[in-house]
């Protein structure tokens, strides 16, 4: 089984000054502990995206992806007809129902972890969602 991982709860457990960083810690900590962690190519251009501004130390960011993250999801067609109902219906933005779409079309995926609870809201309900404390 599989758990994924979004920006937010990925971005937590990496920045100890992160207002979510305690509860990311446990929720990813205990997600790697039972199961493979997966993110969607979208979180990490995310998180790459935040390391070549500045603000997270690419080399931890990489490191985290490499030692940690067992697959990077790309979007493909299903993931991007998916995310495109999940938008439909939730008026997530774009980058966000691609993550959600990721873990529902994954058959392996069991739980998504996040720092966002607009997510938790548009998810169906065969997918375990654990909202990071402190998160939006």
């Amino acid at each position: 089984m599989a758990v994924a991982l979004d920006a937010d709860a990925i971005i937590g457990f990496l920045d100890r000054s992160d207002r979510v960083h305690d509860s990311a810690v446990e929720e990813v900590g205990r997600a790697a502990a039972g199961d493979s962690l997966v993110a969607s190519a979208v979180t990490l251009a995310e998180i790459l995206t935040g390391a070549l501004l500045g603000h997270h130390d690419e080399d931890v960011v990489r490191g985290f992806f490499g030692d940690l993250v067992a697959a990077v999801v790309p979007v493909d067609e299903r993931v991007a007809e998916a995310a495109a109902r999940l938008r439909s219906q939730s008026k997530l933005r774009m980058p966000d129902a691609l993550v959600l779409a990721t873990a529902t079309v994954r058959p392996e995926v069991v739980a998504l972890v996040t720092g966002d609870a607009r997510i938790a809201r548009a998810a169906p309900a065969e997918l375990t969602v654990r909202v990071v404390k402190g998160g939006r």
